[in-house]
This record gives C-alpha cells, sequence and structure tokens, in this order.
C-alpha cells in the first residue's frame, strides 16, 4: 500500500462513524412531519438503555463460553431487535449475503451497522479512537471489530492479516470505503485501499445499498448523523420518527483474484450502489 492510499484507509470509520457533512449541493428531506408523542418516545429511550445493558450482560455473560457462530447468531437478534426499538424496520432486497466477503456499504449512520448485523452478522473496520469509548469501545472490541490506527504505515499490514483471517474463517467483513457519512441522497469517493485485503486473499467483494424511507416510501434523514450533529441529536431525530424504512439491496458477489485492480473494484461497487439509491456515477469523482 502507497503513501496516498494509507492515507485514504486512515479515514475510515466503522462501528460508530466519523461523520461528516454531506455533499453541499445534495438535497436534504424535511424533518418528519409527524413526530411520536412524548410517551411514544419516553418509552423507546427506556427500551433503548435496557436493551444496550442486556448486550453488556450477554457479551460479559454468554460470550466467553460461546463459540463464534453463537456469538454471530445473538449478535444478529440483538441488532433485529434493537431497530425494532428504534423503530426501524428492516426491508431487505436483492442477493443473500455470501459468507466469507467483503461488504462494501455506502454510510448514513451509525445505525448502518445494526441493519447490516441484522441481515448477516459482520465485523466491521473502525477507527481505532473508537476502542477507548465508554460501553461502546468494550461492545465493538468484542464483535470482531478490527480497529485502524491512524497515522501508522505500518498497521495498514496488520488490518490486512486481521481482515483476511476473518475472512478465511467464513466471516464477513464490512467497510464503508467513503470514510465518513451522508444523508443518504449522495455518495462519496471510495477509498479503494480498503478493498486490498479481500483482494489479496480472494475472497469475494458485495456491494451493499442503503437507504432509509417513511412508510410512504419518501426520502428519509431522520437516521442521518451528519455535519455537527451530536450522537444525542441524531438518536433523538431517530426516536421521533413514527417508523423508518432501512432498505437493504445487496448486490451479487463479485469475485475477486490477487492482482485485480482494487480501483476499479471500489468504482465498479460504488456505480452498483449508486444505481441503487439513484445516484449517477461517472469516472472516479
Amino acid at each position: 500500500m502507497n503513501t496516498s492510499d494509507q492515507a485514504c484507509a486512515e479515514t475510515a470509520a466503522g462501528l460508530t462513524p466519523a461523520h461528516g457533512a454531506a455533499h453541499a449541493g445534495a438535497p436534504r428531506a424535511d424533518a418528519p412531519t409527524a413526530l411520536t408523542s412524548r410517551g411514544v418516545r419516553a418509552w423507546r429511550y427506556l427500551r433503548l438503555a435496557l436493551h444496550l445493558a442486556q448486550g453488556v450482560a450477554t457479551i460479559a455473560l454468554v460470550y466467553p463460553f460461546t463459540a463464534r457462530a453463537t456469538h454471530q447468531t445473538l449478535r444478529r437478534r440483538w441488532s433485529r431487535r434493537m431497530l425494532g426499538v428504534l423503530g426501524i424496520e428492516l426491508e431487505a432486497r436483492g442477493a443473500a449475503v455470501a459468507p466469507g466477503c467483503m461488504l462494501v456499504a455506502n454510510h448514513i449512520s451509525w445505525v448502518d451497522i445494526f441493519v447490516i448485523n441484522a441481515l448477516a452478522p459482520a465485523a466491521f473496520v473502525s477507527k481505532a479512537e473508537v476502542r477507548a469509548w465508554p460501553v461502546i469501545g468494550w461492545l465493538a472490541a468484542r464483535n470482531d471489530t478490527i480497529f485502524l490506527r491512524r497515522g501508522s504505515r505500518g498497521h495498514a499490514r496488520i488490518i490486512n492479516e486481521e481482515t483476511a483471517a476473518l475472512l478465511d474463517a467464513g466471516c464477513n467483513v464490512a467497510i464503508f470505503p467513503e470514510g465518513t457519512t451522508t444523508d443518504g441522497s449522495t455518495l462519496l469517493h471510495f477509498h479503494a485501499a480498503l478493498l486490498q485485503p479481500a483482494i489479496a486473499c480472494g475472497h469475494a467483494v458485495q456491494a451493499i445499498a442503503l437507504q432509509y424511507r417513511s412508510p410512504d416510501d419518501r426520502f428519509s434523514a431522520a437516521p442521518a448523523y451528519v455535519g455537527e450533529m451530536s450522537l444525542g441529536e441524531c438518536i433523538a431525530s431517530i426516536v421521533a420518527a413514527p417508523r423508518t424504512i432501512a432498505r437493504v439491496t445487496v448486490a451479487a458477489p463479485i469475485a475477486t483474484a490477487d492482482g485485480a485492480d482494487r480501483r476499479l473494484l471500489a468504482a465498479r461497487t460504488r456505480a452498483q450502489i449508486g444505481g441503487v439509491i439513484g445516484v449517477a456515477v461517472t469516472g472516479e469523482e
């Protein structure tokens, strides 16, 4: 990996995103005209707190005595319930997620992680700073998260080895190659270096297009975690929406081999995602 590619890789975000501003000209949906009542919101906050506590207890008391396959089953079940607590309904389209694939997705919110895990449990590449966050860092570390340390050129080799080991074990590894979040109405440049581990160990890549919609199938920015928004503000926006549809469209796996052009692969997966979410993708942008 050369210096420029390493710099690209170091911008990656994972379990809890390094959120950023959406594209300057991108349209953004207005806040929901209909909001949940205060009672419903309070009930969702209470359920969220209890659900997080249950997740911590499961990892502390069950994970040490069970195998990875059980962890993945529990992670999927917990993520599905998490979406339900937040008033989010999962809608899956397209192909099935194949085991041992690198999943390449657009990035809108911290909720993306639970949406993907609810469909097919995966390890995520995350910035190393997340490891030090209270509770979240602990949960991430015990769920196969691969922590990417910024500013360390030699760390890319370690990341590639950890990713390859998980893929070889039949696990899925998910990346957000935009390196930051948008509101879901646009698609940023993909950092091709993040796809290199799949190419190096010959595992397939699958593009996953994420969309958040209202019950009447309009674009929804309620889950978007962008700009200067705090995590608390983002949670409040999600909780306030009566119901949100998380639409996940999975493309067919793309076979890879050592020596494949990662930039072409990044461009291809980006075009697949752009075609689903309605964003024209031309060239490298």
